[in-house]
């Protein structure tokens, strides 16, 4: 549904904002709980809505309908006195990159979603009599955007989001063990023929039932190497997030001020790029109209940019990097990732293992919290397992990484040319935003191990 916005636009123009934008959004949604080996729910969804920002001297005016009839009401009580006037029109921009989607979810019967749940959940309670719950979470999501701005540009795009997650929990001699995995991109269902999800099911299960059995401990300071299938969680949460603009305006981030500065070793690149092909964070336009791009964060070590949206790079006199996301209509846009990686390196990751003495192996991380002023982070690593003469050997249980961002990127001694993806969905403010992050295997020499 697209509604003609001029008159609503000269309106905006003529209250003098420095920046304003009309985001209008289509969603339909639909999730599947399979749980209890059943169908638990199916909740369908759909949604429209209007959402009105402007901008005059750092200061935001934002509201939202879903109700048209409201419209220009709404746009009178953000505008003030200013009155509308000939209708304001707007040149269309073509995205230079569009993420195909090959299979609609919509076109796909409920009744083969559903069967495909209930063969997930076979498979994985067929591998051990352990294992005592298995919850499969399904979801879709169609968004569909049009964003009006002052720059007098519209841009449109339909996002297609497909997503499956996959818990299980097992059981021994009183003990619980989880094991979790997640199949999620910006694709319709042909991405349950791209990526194997009876594997990842599989995964998810072995790693319950390994942890049943794994009882070792280990705490102190020891050199980490950390998989490229670990995803990129600690560059997101304790690196990520204290280079988006408005934490660092507020002077809520450890690189505050270090822009040109060395941040990093040498051998380290982060970037930010909303450009890879039907990864989850990927953008043809971000929500304020901004083309999507590949933005170096960090190039050789030295600090090169931060994230920005328009009003962040409006304060700094710069330009948007295309990172103002919002998670629907009735928000507005904040920086936010999008996909962030650590490029890829030099070397093979099973000889950098023959090059590591002893240490930890971590090739799931957990959860964890980020102190995004100073930097430190604790992170659980999930499936994690001893170095010892170059192999790996044993299991480890309950182990935590602790340390500074800043201080880990710079003392990393190795990237491999590995690079392994995760996604989700990232809270700030309380905003959801779909991002992806990623990392090669890479090494720390010395990182403080805890225990649980």
């Amino acid at each position: 549904m697209t509604v003609q916005y001029g008159n609503i636009a000269r309106r905006f123009e003529n209250a003098g904002f420095q920046i304003w934008d009309i985001f209008e959004e289509t969603s339909t949604s639909t999730i599947i709980t399979f749980e209890d080996n059943r169908v638990d729910k199916i909740m369908p969804g759909l949604d429209f809505g209007v959402g009105l920002r402007g901008i005059r001297d750092f200061k935001t005016v934002y509201g939202y309908t879903n109700d048209l009839s409201v419209l220009d009401k709404t746009a009178e009580t953000i505008c003030g006195a200013a009155g509308a006037g000939e209708d304001i029109v707007f040149s269309e921009i073509k995205p230079s990159i569009i993420h195909e989607v090959k299979i609609q979810p919509d076109s796909v019967s409920m009744q083969k979603k559903i069967d495909l749940l209930k063969g997930i959940n076979d498979s994985v309670r067929s591998k051990s009599g352990l294992i005592r719950q298995v919850t499969i979470n399904y979801s879709e999501k169609k968004q569909q955007v049009a964003v009006y701005n002052d720059k007098k540009e519209l841009s449109r795009e339909d996002r297609v989001y497909t997503n499956c997650t996959i818990m299980v929990i097992a059981e021994k001699n009183g003990r619980i063990e989880t094991g979790y995995s997640v199949l999620a991109a910006r694709r319709g269902f042909e991405v349950f023929e791209l990526e194997d999800v009876f594997k990842k099911a599989d995964d998810a299960a072995s790693l319950a039932l390994r942890l049943l059995d794994a009882d070792k401990k280990i705490t102190g300071p020891m050199t980490a190497v950390i998989s490229s299938s670990a995803g990129g969680t600690m560059i997101h949460e304790a690196v990520g997030h204290s280079l988006e603009a408005d934490l660092v305006q507020k002077g809520l981030s450890q690189y505050q001020g270090k822009k040109g500065k060395k941040v990093a070793s040498g051998i380290i690149t982060v970037l930010d790029d909303a450009t890879l092909p039907n990864r989850r964070g990927s953008l043809s336009f971000d929500d304020e109209g901004t083309l999507s791009q590949r933005t170096v964060l960090i190039e050789n070590g030295i600090l090169k940019n931060y994230m920005y949206d328009r009003e962040t790079a409006l304060k700094d006199k710069t330009e948007s990097t295309g990172n103002g996301r919002r998670e629907s209509y009735k928000f507005r846009p904040i920086p936010r990732m999008r996909n962030t990686m650590i490029a890829p390196g030099t070397g093979l990751s099973a000889d950098l293992i023959k090059d590591t003495k002893s240490g930890i192996f971590v090739v799931k991380m957990g959860g964890g919290q980020v102190n995004t002023v100073t930097g430190e982070f604790v992170f659980e690593v999930k499936d994690g397992y001893m170095i010892e003469d170059g192999k790996v050997t044993y299991p480890v249980r309950g182990a935590t990484l602790m340390g500074i961002g800043a201080d880990v990127l710079n003392t990393i001694d190795a990237v491999c040319t590995d690079l392994g993806f995760d996604s989700g969905t990232c809270g700030k403010d309380g905003q959801g935003a779909p991002v992806c992050d990623a990392q090669p295997t890479l090494r720390i020499p010395t990182i403080l191990v805890g225990s649980k």
